[in-house]
């Protein structure tokens, strides 16, 4: 608001008027500002958007690769460590086909960065089988004839293996409640279960 005082055509602001224009222009600064600029200024290491060097451990193994940030920990095994053996089903981590064990715990890889397990450790089935010896998860679903089309399978099995670890004795509902996450679109669940009953004597890792 002008002041009484002021010449006529002369520009006046209000200290009320000056401050809530600058706060107009503060926060369309802020908005314009590309996301790196923020990271930089709150003392953040800036990855990308370029490939960057990520350096996984997968199934006790060393992986050095350079991919983009946004690359997920599924498409970086398939993709750049030819780690095929889980799948991508619904890719929005949903279905379980691409579950993957990263320090103890099932993991949606399909829903997890790459670049954020560095550092961790990563098993998928690619890892399970000791050269010709199955992992006796592995061997109990062939046993148990616990597969149909076969595509849920790496996903399961991985789940199992995790629940397995955990519990080795799981009840019929530690079962249900471990495997939830996963779906066999074929109807195989009774069989999965019943192999998943069978296994004895998992250790972790």
């Amino acid at each position: 608001m002008a002041s009484k005082d002021d010449k006529p055509g002369s520009f006046a602001v209000s200290r009320r008027d000056f401050l809530r224009s600058a706060g107009v222009v503060g926060a369309v600064a802020a908005a314009a500002a590309p996301p790196e600029v923020d990271a930089q200024v709150a003392g953040l290491a800036v990855a990308g958007p370029g490939e960057v060097p990520v350096h996984l451990m997968v199934n006790g193994k060393r992986l050095d690769l350079t991919i983009e940030p946004r690359v997920t920990l599924l498409d970086a095994l398939r993709m750049r460590a030819d780690l095929t053996g889980n799948k991508r089903g619904c890719d929005r981590g949903a279905c379980g086909a691409c579950t993957m064990i990263v320090d103890g715990r099932p993991v949606y890889a399909c829903s997890t960065l790459a670049i954020e397990v560095q550092g961790k450790q990563i098993r998928n089935v690619d890892g399970l089988a000791n050269g010709p010896t199955l992992h006796p998860v592995q061997q109990a679903f062939c046993e148990k004839d616990a597969l149909m089309c076969g595509f849920c399978t790496p996903g399961f099995i991985m789940a199992s293996v995790a629940l397995l670890e955990k519990n080795p004795t799981p009840t019929p509902e530690q079962i249900r409640r471990g495997l939830d996450g996963n779906i066999c679109r074929c109807g195989t669940f009774s069989r999965i279960f019943e192999a998943v009953s069978s296994v004895k004597g998992v250790q972790r890792g």
